[in-house]
C-alpha cells in the first residue's frame, strides 16, 4: 500500500501527485490553477479524499501507487533521504525518488544493489531481522581466504563490542582475492567487520543480490529501473 493516507490537505496532495513543492502548490492555488470536482479552489487546507477529482492546469492529477525500484549505487553516495556532507542515492533519482524508503542500506564506500519503495510494509519485509533476507556481496580482499575463514563465517562468531554472535554466513572464493559472501543480517558495517575480525581488509565491496533480486548488469553506476512484478513478489516472499 502507498505510504500516503487519505483524507489529506490539498497542498500535500499536490506535493505527492505532482513535481510541485508544498510552497509551489500553494502558489498554484492562489493563481486559480487548481480545481477540485470542477470548482476552482484556493484553500491549501481543503481536505481531499479518494473520491475527489483534482485537476492542475486542466489535467487530472493522481497519487501514484506503490513504486519499487532497484538502483546501482556508485561509490561516494550515502543511503539516506538527506545528508549534509555527501550526495544521497535519492539525489540520483530526482522526482522518482520522492517519498521512497531504502530497503537495506549500504555504506558510502560500498557499491551495488539498493532497493527502494514507498510501500512501507514491503520495505519492512525486506529489512526485518526476523526474516533474515539474504544479501550477497562480492568483496575484494587484501589477501586470499583459507578454510579457517570459511568455517568461521559458517559457524558465526562474536564481533568486537557485541554480545550476540553473527548468524551463519556463506563464504566462498571466486578468483584470486575476490570472494562472495552472503549474510542474513544487517549489522553496522557487518561484512567489513567480519573480515577484519579474521585479519582481512575489504578493499572493495559490491552488493549483487537481495533475496531473489539480482542487480541488473545493464544498469551503469547511478542508474535505476522499476522492479518487475516477479522481483517485487520474490524479494519479500
Amino acid at each position: 500500500m502507498p505510504t500516503v493516507k487519505f483524507p489529506m490537505r490539498l497542498d500535500k496532495f499536490l506535493g505527492h501527485a505532482t513535481e510541485l513543492s508544498r510552497e509551489l502548490a500553494r502558489r498554484a492555488l492562489r493563481a486559480k490553477r487548481v480545481t477540485v470536482n470542477d470548482e476552482v479552489v484556493k484553500s491549501a487546507s481543503l481536505s481531499i479524499t479518494t473520491e475527489d477529482t483534482v485537476m492542475l492546469d486542466d489535467e487530472v492529477v493522481e497519487i501514484r501507487g506503490p513504486r519499487y525500484f532497484m538502483l546501482h549505487k556508485p561509490e561516494g553516495y550515502v543511503c539516506a533521504t538527506t545528508d549534509g556532507d555527501y550526495p544521497t542515492v535519492l539525489d540520483l533519482m530526482g522526482f522518482d525518488g520522492v517519498d521512497l524508503s531504502i530497503a537495506g542500506r549500504l555504506d558510502k564506500d560500498t557499491t551495488g544493489l539498493v532497493l527502494l519503495s514507498d510501500d512501507g510494509q514491503w520495505v519492512h519485509s525486506v529489512i526485518s531481522p526476523r526474516r533474515q533476507c539474504m544479501k550477497t556481496y562480492l568483496a575484494e580482499l587484501d589477501a586470499a581466504i583459507d578454510d579457517t575463514v570459511v568455517q568461521r563465517f559458517g559457524a558465526g562468531f562474536t564481533l568486537r563490542n557485541e554480545v550476540k554472535p553473527t548468524k551463519p554466513a556463506t563464504l566462498k572464493a571466486v578468483a584470486g582475492r575476490q570472494v562472495e559472501v552472503s549474510i542474513g543480517e544487517g549489522r553496522y558495517h557487518q561484512v567489513r567487520r567480519m573480515f577484519a575480525a579474521c585479519g582481512l581488509h575489504v578493499e572493495k565491496l559490491h552488493r549483487i543480490r537481495v533475496g531473489s533480486v539480482e542487480l541488473d548488469t545493464s544498469l551503469a553506476p547511478g542508474e535505476y529501473r522499476p522492479l518487475t512484478q516477479a522481483e517485487i513478489d520474490g524479494v519479500s516472499s
